[in-house]
């Protein structure tokens, strides 16, 4: 009887070891579009009251965690099943990272000022519709980034049993909520811990200047932060286009990678701008 147990022990053990080594290169893996989710979410988790900063990105957090929940399982029974279409749900998503980030550029080079109605329309979103729109937003993005992580944590197990296969991709998800929105939390919070420094040192010596550092490279590191979250959009979007769509991944064999992925992410973006933009005349016109 404890010979059976131990034995069962052993396996555990054996088990754990297997889906430590597969987790190791899946993150390995994933490090790429974990930088990107990281550069991303930090911007949308920004912009908010200092008393809202935590509230709000616990409130993604907890959309981030469902959005693993439902992808997770969808995925495994996808590439089981129908793995054809893990493919089209990639490229569609795909072209939605485009957007978004195609159309914080469009806005940036060719920001208008608004007309009174849709000024009207921004001063009545805001307080807790403001933070919804937001954390609605975050949450979407987060989702079409998690689908990216979990297929490429898939793609590393397809041959292991279904067992690691179900463990490893777990692991991945959870360490990407977990490590992702934990740096979030560290980068809106530096300001507060810089205003708690200067206070505690009563402004004085080396720990009020770093105090008074944390606070001036918050603003300077959302900056950054939101120029390379934009550029992490449109990247992870051309990845996709160039991995999962036969006839762009043999276009220009030449070219590096980067570009190709940064030129297909903006090609994909201004196609999906265009696409909508379009849609919503029409849909204005008939209405």
């Amino acid at each position: 009887m404890a010979s059976g147990f131990f034995a069962i022990l052993d396996d555990i053990a054996a088990l754990m070891d297997d889906v430590a080594v597969t987790a190791k290169l899946a993150t390995r893996k994933t490090a790429g579009i974990l930088g990107d989710d990281l550069a991303v979410n930090a911007e949308k988790a920004t912009g908010f009251l200092a008393s809202r900063e935590i509230p709000v990105l616990w409130a993604i957090t907890k959309g981030s965690l469902l959005n693993k929940l439902i992808i997770v399982p969808i995925a495994l029974l996808l590439n089981a099943f129908f793995p054809i279409a893990i493919k089209f749900i990639l490229i569609l998503g795909g072209f939605y990272l485009a957007y978004e980030g195609v159309e914080k550029i469009i806005e940036f080079l060719f920001h208008r000022n608004k007309a009174g109605h849709e000024v009207v329309k921004e001063v009545e979103l805001t307080g807790a519709d403001a933070e919804k729109a937001k954390v609605k937003s975050a949450v979407l993005t987060d989702f079409i980034l998690s689908v990216e992580i979990v297929i490429i944590a898939l793609g590393t197990v397809l041959d292991e049993q279904l067992t690691i296969q179900i463990l490893t991709v777990s692991v991945v998800a959870l360490l990407a909520t977990v490590g992702v929105y934990g740096i979030v939390a560290v980068i809106v919070r530096m300001d507060d811990a810089g205003y708690s420094l200067i206070k505690s040192s009563g402004d004085k010596g080396f720990i009020s200047k770093l105090g008074h550092l944390l606070v001036k490279a918050l603003p300077i590191i959302i900056r950054i932060l939101a120029i390379v979250g934009t550029i992490a959009l449109i990247m992870v979007a051309g990845g996709i286009f160039v991995h999962n769509i036969e006839y762009v991944h043999h276009l220009y064999p030449k070219v590096p990678s980067t570009l190709k992925e940064l030129a297909y992410g903006l090609i994909g973006g201004l196609i999906a701008v265009a696409v909508i933009t379009g849609g919503k005349k029409l849909f204005s016109a008939f209405k």
